[in-house]
């Protein structure tokens, strides 16, 4: 067993390429209650890029691992762990982008022989937090649901779901080689924002009803746009800052159509949430993802050495797949 690991760190916050170093580092040893993983597969996700550059809301206490889940197998165990050794697990933790990592062994969850390593890797953060924010929305079969960022992963898996519960999608794109495959996945209105007004492209569709809910992973302008075209009494759930900018947001519009803005963090709404809706929504993902009805594109798979141009793709518009790196 070796004394010493690789691990993708940082000492300051930044530009990821700029910033990120492969070092070696002390193997870790699993404490009561924890057991270690030798990581196979870990994916970048837009949280993992706003944490390295201090945009999150975890803030790295320096020098930082990086990345945020990932999937592997059990190769130690502390003590009062009933798990055992060689299981694959995905799992959750600051510093997911290592050969190895220590986590509580309450956080990880086996995952089923039907279920890809690429896949298993991409457990957590997009599909718990899709699910849950499909159910927080509260959209009915037959409502509109408007997505921000309809192109990303998360936006995928949204559709996908949409789809399966019979709620109609409306989704945004800046480019148009998107929508085919969009539409491919289930979406039912694609609508891009460089070329058409948000706002009075949703009431055409929605027969000037607006939507009930949006989930808005941009904020800015297109932010504020979708925000123009929810329905009275609607629902704003806001899980991302792609762009940047905080929503302007518009107090007249919000009094006199008695709009709500929620923010969505997955971390948060697993603490609060009760026991039997973390297991529906660990189930029902779980059962999706393995039997194909929902998929998680994959563009491309990077070894750790390459950090620096995976980050660099992962960060790059017009991607259709998540980019993995494999460690």
């Amino acid at each position: 067993m070796p004394t010493t690991i690789r691990s993708v760190r940082f000492a300051e916050a930044g530009k990821p390429a700029d910033v990120l170093r492969v070092e070696e580092v002390p193997m870790p040893e699993p404490k009561p209650g924890e057991v270690r993983i030798r990581v196979h597969v870990s994916p970048i996700n837009p949280s993992d890029i706003s944490f390295i550059q201090n945009q999150y809301g975890i803030k790295p206490q320096f020098p930082s691992g990086a990345g945020f889940e990932g999937m592997g197998t059990i190769d130690a165990i502390g003590e009062e762990v009933s798990q055992k050794m060689g299981t694959r697990m995905s799992f959750t933790t600051i510093g997911a982008w290592s050969q190895y990592v220590t986590v509580p062994a309450k956080t990880i969850i086996p995952i089923p022989d039907a279920l890809p390593d690429e896949t298993a890797a991409q457990l957590f953060v997009n599909p718990f937090t899709a699910y849950a924010m499909v159910q927080e929305s509260g959209v009915q079969p037959g409502g509109w649901l408007l997505l921000t960022a309809a192109g990303s992963a998360f936006g995928q898996m949204v559709i996908q779901l949409c789809k399966m519960k019979g709620i109609r999608t409306i989704g945004t794109v800046r480019r148009n080689d998107m929508i085919a495959r969009l539409k491919e996945l289930g979406a039912d209105e694609i609508i891009n924002t460089e070329e058409e007004k948000l706002p009075k492209r949703v009431m055409e569709i929605t027969s000037s009803k607006g939507v009930p809910c949006v989930l808005d992973a941009v904020g800015g302008k297109t932010g504020a746009s979708a925000l123009q075209s929810l329905a009275y009494g609607g629902t704003m759930l806001v899980y991302g800052l792609l762009s940047l900018e905080n929503i302007p947001v518009n107090s007249g519009l919000m009094i006199f159509k008695a709009l709500h803005i929620r923010g969505f963090w997955l971390t948060d709404w697993m603490r609060h949430a009760e026991e039997n809706k973390r297991t529906e929504v660990r189930e029902t993902v779980i059962e999706l993802l393995a039997s194909g009805k929902v998929k998680l594109p994959v563009e491309k798979v990077y070894p750790l050495e390459q950090i620096k141009q995976a980050v660099t793709h992962a960060d790059a518009p017009g991607r259709t797949g998540k980019i993995l790196l494999s460690l």
